[in-house]
């Protein structure tokens, strides 16, 4: 079976510590490719919070526009609280992505959510951080997807090296 592409798109990132997150959670759920646009993110690029060093294994590309150059293959989904989008828990992802996340202090343009496939929003009280939006829709895809990802191997491969813990067998 052919793997799935998954890209990530963010808008304007805020900080480094966003993106940094952002990178950890890239590198837990097999994204293929992070892009970003905007001068903020560039201008303190530490990765304080890539703890797991995906940016080692996924590419971080600074863009002027993130929808130049993106594979034809691929469904643009934005993620915002936009009025008329579709809750995450109703949609159904596309089997190749490109996840379009706007700022924190700000929104998707009008533009890229009037070219985008599909706009979905996450339904809270409130919004999200980016790290945090990101987080769960990654996951939500993985929920809903037909991958076998269950087992004590992924456990062990996945959990922190002083991580020892064990579920008590039923007697």
């Amino acid at each position: 079976m052919k793997k799935s592409k998954v890209i990530i798109g963010l808008s304007n990132p805020k900080s480094p510590t966003n993106v940094g997150s952002v990178m950890r959670a890239a590198g837990c759920y097999a994204v293929d490719d992070v892009f970003y646009t905007g001068q903020r993110y560039e201008r303190a690029m530490k990765f304080n919070t890539d703890t797991r060093n995906a940016s080692q294994n996924i590419a971080l590309i600074g863009v002027e526009a993130l929808l130049d150059d993106i594979p034809n293959d691929v469904t643009v989904v934005c993620v915002e609280l936009v009025e008329g989008a579709v809750p995450l828990p109703e949609y159904q992802h596309p089997g190749n992505a490109f996840y379009i996340f706007g700022p924190e202090d700000g929104n998707i343009s009008q533009d890229l959510i009037d070219q985008a496939d599909d706009v979905v929003y996450i339904p809270t009280i409130g919004c999200m951080n980016l790290a945090a939006t990101v987080n769960v829709v990654l996951y939500d895809r993985m929920a809903k997807s037909e991958l076998s990802i269950s087992s004590d191997d992924l456990v062990r491969a996945s959990r922190d090296t002083n991580n020892r813990l064990r579920v008590k067998p039923l007697e």
